[in-house]
């Protein structure tokens, strides 16, 4: 560590640790810059992505704190790391505040990920490492396991089927394949905690070339109508009243995301992300639709 942090002019006693997520250690380098390094080789494949991520998502003009050094020697530490820039704030899972006072948090996000889903396979060839997403479940067929196994009675299985018949006939046959950021959460979005203003998306190690609607997935319904407005005024696409099939899309994946963690049911004390408690993904569903959600989304329950 205290290697590293001399490459770049910082002493040992300027180094101080962040909150972590699953796949790196993080340590603050001085006031401007971040250190991230794998737990393990297992995570090195996505450090080696966000390396080529980053410059792409900045290019198409997303916030996110540049790259400013990637080791891949091994001659410091026995994993590649990698120094950024330091966006300033804190992430929004830590600040914990009503969601009702962070909606311009959330429009802004929409906004930034509309600049990135104008990235595609065809217009970033550069980017070999990025997989495609092909582990979507069939909702149908999850149902039907769920009813198997005993976690929900036929009356359920029956509800749960009609209402992914109702919502699949909204969805578009063909979605668009676009680069996502794939963990777009709280601990990923940085804010200032004296005004609560965005200040940048961090953490891009779940990024892949998938269905848009994947990046409005991992974040709490309530926050999801303003992000939507943002995402929608950045493209041009209108606003939430609009025919678009967005609103359908996002919530597909809360749902079987959602049923696809109660097959899952073992805690995860400890994790910083929302979804780690199984019964997390359920309780937002029933949170967001008890509170009279903004059309269109009353008509898609």
């Amino acid at each position: 560590m205290a290697v590293i942090a001399s490459l770049h002019g910082i002493t040992v006693e300027q180094v101080r640790p962040l909150p972590t997520g699953v796949a790196n250690r993080v340590f603050l380098l001085g006031d401007d810059l971040v250190l991230r390094i794998p737990r393990t080789k297992q995570f090195l494949p996505d450090l080696v992505k966000e390396v080529a991520v980053i410059p792409a998502a900045l290019h198409a003009g997303v916030r996110t704190p540049e790259v400013v050094a990637f080791d891949d020697t091994c001659s410091v530490v026995d994993v590649p790391y990698m120094v950024l820039a330091r966006a300033q704030g804190v992430d929004l899972a830590r600040l914990e505040l009503p969601f009702a006072n962070t909606d311009h948090v959330f429009h802004q996000v929409g906004r930034e990920l509309a600049k990135l889903h104008r990235l595609s396979p065809a217009t970033a060839l550069h980017l070999p490492a990025v997989p495609v997403e092909n582990d979507t479940p069939d909702p149908w067929a999850l149902t039907n396991r769920l009813l198997m196994a005993g976690w929900i009675d036929a009356e359920a299985a029956r509800w749960l089927t009609g209402w992914f018949d109702r919502l699949s006939a909204r969805l578009p046959a063909d979605p668009p394949l676009v680069l996502v950021h794939g963990d777009i959460a709280p601990q990923n979005l940085l804010v200032s905690p004296e005004t609560a203003q965005f200040n940048g998306i961090v953490d891009w190690g779940d990024a892949q070339w998938a269905d848009p609607a994947v990046d409005f997935a991992k974040m709490p319904l309530t926050g999801i109508p303003a992000m939507l407005d943002g995402y929608r005024q950045e493209t041009g696409e209108g606003t939430s009243t609009s025919t678009s099939a967005w609103d359908a899309r996002v919530l597909w994946f809360h749902l079987i995301w959602a049923l696809g963690r109660l097959a899952d049911p073992v805690p995860r004390p400890g994790e910083r992300h929302w979804t780690a408690p199984p019964a997390s993904r359920l309780l937002g569903l029933l949170r967001f639709f008890a509170s009279t959600p903004p059309t269109p989304w009353a008509d898609l329950a």
